[in-house]
């Protein structure tokens, strides 16, 4: 089933004003986009800038009253053909002072205020995930009821969740379907503007563009495409971390040699899911990241600062999910157990639901699971190797060792006990406990 994308997008300037930037910042722009871009035609400036064409024609005829470009002619005897400009010594100066307050070019950003009524229009918590949706983004895992009837409503809470238990059995893997489960799309900006900063917020290594995304069932399109082209319509993001997070990223990281600021995750993944694995790992205690977000997460907002001091409001549209294999009472105290609202056990599978992952694991390779094999894994390795112990990461674990052994001997894929038996030396150390 295709996806529904977000309905409010957000609509095309209609004016200089409407785009909440001022004149000089605008025309800033211009003459280092043009300048750097080497740009002569206003449909070449308009879409590097994003902006639309009468707004871009509007920018030209003031930049042109400054005497900072000159007309060079048509291209061409076509009378639709486009007039060319070329940037004047003036430009060029007014280009480079520019440059001097920061090194953005392209696309215009959006003002921090325009971005936040735009994410109340594409809230997370105005998607609501059913069971259906849940079960279609695990359909590669196998969860017990108990813990589907727990995901959902903590989803559709937005707020946080800690899933922890024993490491293997599956806690980072489900933290990271979440992030599929959601059909809606968000449009997120290139760049935001504070106090004429420039914020930068799209990253391609977060943010999937929809129309970069190949089609299929479950996959969002485009639906419309006159929206506001500052921002790029995406999949809800995802924006995954371990044990390299410290406390600085998620703080707003400025450039001192561009003179520009990234947003910090739980920014990029506003709309989105914020996923912290291996908690408890990071350099930083717990604590200390739950104490640095108990505003986000109790009030939905976060604050930032300027390297000028500026502190100012964002929004923190962002379902948290904390993955970690310590008892979470070795984590955080009472106080910070409180703030996360969602406490999700993800226990080792029993043998039931043992067989049918491994059953799972082993089609999905091309190999067959057949009753002989399975009575091996079971009584032979499981049952004669002491405080063995049935983990979800197991048949994954044999299965792709065994692949490694079929092609080293020159054979057929295929599940053997010859084979599985030494796949098994290179995890008892990891089943014994």
């Amino acid at each position: 089933m295709t996806g529904d994308i977000v309905s409010a997008g957000p609509k095309p300037p209609s004016s200089i004003e409407a785009t909440g930037l001022d004149d000089v910042f605008l025309i800033d722009l211009l003459t280092k986009t043009v300048d750097a871009m080497g740009l002569d035609r206003p449909s070449e400036m308009a879409q590097a800038m994003k902006l639309p064409r009468w707004i871009l024609d509007q920018l030209l005829e003031m930049a042109l009253e400054m005497k900072l470009f000159y007309a060079v002619g048509q291209l061409g005897a076509n009378l639709n053909a486009e007039m060319r400009y070329a940037i004047t010594e003036r430009g060029r100066a007014r280009a480079s002072e520019a440059f001097d307050k920061n090194q953005w070019i392209g696309p215009a950003p959006v003002p921090l205020h325009q971005f936040v009524d735009q994410v109340k229009n594409q809230s997370i918590k105005g998607e609501t995930l059913t069971r259906e949706m849940l079960e279609n983004a695990f359909a590669d895992l196998t969860l017990s009821e108990g813990v589907m009837q727990q995901l959902g409503p903590a989803a559709n809470s937005g707020q946080s969740i800690m899933l922890f238990g024993p490491p293997g059995n599956g806690k980072s893997t489900i933290a990271e379907h979440f992030c599929h489960a959601y059909h809606q799309g968000v449009y997120i900006p290139h760049a935001l503007e504070v106090d004429n900063q420039i914020i930068t917020l799209y990253d391609p290594t977060v943010h999937i563009a929809i129309d970069d995304a190949p089609h299929g069932d479950g996959v969002l399109r485009r639906s419309h495409s006159g929206h506001d082209q500052r921002y790029v319509l995406c999949r809800r993001p995802a924006v995954i971390t371990g044990g390299e997070l410290t406390l600085e990223k998620l703080d707003l990281s400025y450039s001192s040699s561009a003179r520009i600021y990234e947003a910090p995750y739980q920014l990029k993944a506003c709309g989105g899911v914020f996923v912290v694995d291996d908690f408890g790992r990071q350099r930083h205690k717990p604590q200390e990241f739950v104490n640095r977000l108990i505003v986000p997460l109790e009030n939905r907002v976060d604050y930032l600062s300027l390297s000028t001091g500026r502190k100012f409001e964002v929004p923190f549209d962002t379902l948290v999910i904390f993955s970690t294999n310590i008892a979470p009472e070795e984590l955080l105290d009472t106080a910070g157990l409180r703030r996360i609202r969602f406490k999700i056990p993800i226990m080792p599978p029993d043998r039931n639901q043992f067989i049918r992952i491994f059953a799972r694991t082993a089609q999905r390779n091309g190999m067959t699971l057949d009753e002989d094999t399975l009575a091996y894994v079971l009584f032979e390795l499981y049952g004669k190797t002491a405080n063995a112990a049935f983990h979800a990461f197991h048949p994954r674990f044999l299965v792709e060792q065994s692949l490694a052994i079929c092609a080293y001997e020159g054979v057929e894929p295929q599940l053997k006990p010859e084979f599985l038996k030494r796949a098994w030396a290179h995890m008892v150390t990891q089943t014994a406990h």
